[in-house]
């Protein structure tokens, strides 16, 4: 039906998001979590997160949280006007412009708490 077209991959990349942000809210919940289990164990699990990959991938669920959102909104656009079907390629480059920029401002103020340690 798509054959690789946008509306394909933005089907994907919503899946995909999707999946990331329901990674990412189970991680949050187990984490705070541990804090039944005492101080220490909690401290130890946060501690880990300051290694660089999980702060890396702070910026990339920031973008993937955005993606998934303006997708939606994206989505409800073309359900919702008899409009939204004709401009739904347009729209999605729009989406993945709001997603980029945004993920870029967010690297911009997390990579260089990443570069200093904090």
């Amino acid at each position: 039906m798509y054959k690789g077209r946008e509306g394909q991959w933005a089907f994907y990349l919503h899946r995909l998001s999707g999946l990331a942000i329901l990674a990412y809210f189970l991680l949050h919940v187990i984490s705070i979590s541990l804090f039944v289990f005492g101080e220490k164990i909690y401290m130890a699990v946060h501690g880990g997160y300051d290694f660089i990959l999980f702060r890396l991938g702070l910026i990339a669920i920031a973008g993937g949280v955005m993606y998934h959102a303006m997708n939606g909104l994206r989505i409800i656009v073309m359900d919702l006007t008899g409009k939204g079907i004709a401009y739904q390629r347009q729209l999605w480059y729009g989406v993945l412009l709001i997603s980029i920029v945004w993920t870029i401002y967010v690297a911009i103020k997390v990579l260089p708490r990443v570069a200093a340690g904090i």
